[in-house]
């Protein structure tokens, strides 16, 4: 709805228009740009954390782990449990962590909102998942180390078991390490994703804001 002033006096009339729908549009498009450049700005300090680089290391660490939870998986023969192997953690795990460094890439090739907070929330399940992984693998070093635990009538000798023995506490000791790099970088993405995105959520409410009393200004 427009609304109109007249202004006369003996020489000239003069007549102001002002149309709110115009304005708000206006400030609204201007408001856009804003806040978009506020959006690459917030966003790029999520570049500190190098994303990118950390993710890939994040996906060869899902990898290994994978490939190394096969091979304890086909040797695993003890008569005393095997926790980390009975659960299986480390396939699911392992696809945990790949999924939270293909986000980390993508949030920094993508430069966009959604990834980056889909990023924070795969980072600290990845987290959770390593955490969890760190716990059950050092209940299953404490078994296997265990003197009182013997080897099982599957071997043909007893010092056969030993070596498998050896070789497990090996790749569980491997595994334990990338488990412990994986919580690490997961919570080191987690820090800065989640900075990044609570900067951006008060700088969006500070230009609504503006946008508001610019509307109000340019009305009254």
């Amino acid at each position: 709805m427009e609304s109109s002033k007249v202004i006369s006096n003996d020489k000239a009339t003069v007549i102001i228009q002002v149309n709110p729908q115009v304005a708000q549009d206006t400030i609204f498009d201007d408001g856009q740009q804003t806040r978009g450049a506020y959006h690459n700005t917030a966003l790029t300090e999520f570049f500190k954390a190098q994303p990118k680089a950390l993710g890939t290391v994040q996906i060869m660490t899902g990898m290994m782990v994978f490939l190394f939870g096969i091979v304890r998986t086909d040797e695993y023969n003890y008569r005393y449990p095997n926790i980390s192997v009975v659960t299986g953690i480390t396939y699911w795990g392992s696809l945990i962590y790949i999924g939270a460094g293909s986000l980390s890439v993508a949030a920094q090739n993508k430069l966009h909102l959604c990834v980056v907070k889909a990023s924070l929330v795969m980072n600290v399940i990845s987290a959770i998942t390593a955490a969890l992984t760190i716990l059950l693998m050092g209940i299953d070093l404490r078994i296997i180390s265990d003197p009182y635990n013997r080897c099982s009538y599957e071997y043909s000798s007893e010092s056969m078991c030993l070596k498998f023995k050896k070789l497990d506490l090996g790749i569980l000791g491997i595994l334990l390490w990338f488990s412990i790099l994986q919580f690490i970088i997961s919570i080191f993405i987690s820090g800065f994703a989640c900075k990044a995105t609570s900067n951006l959520d008060s700088t969006v409410v500070n230009v609504a804001l503006n946008q508001v009393n610019d509307l109000v200004v340019m009305i009254m």
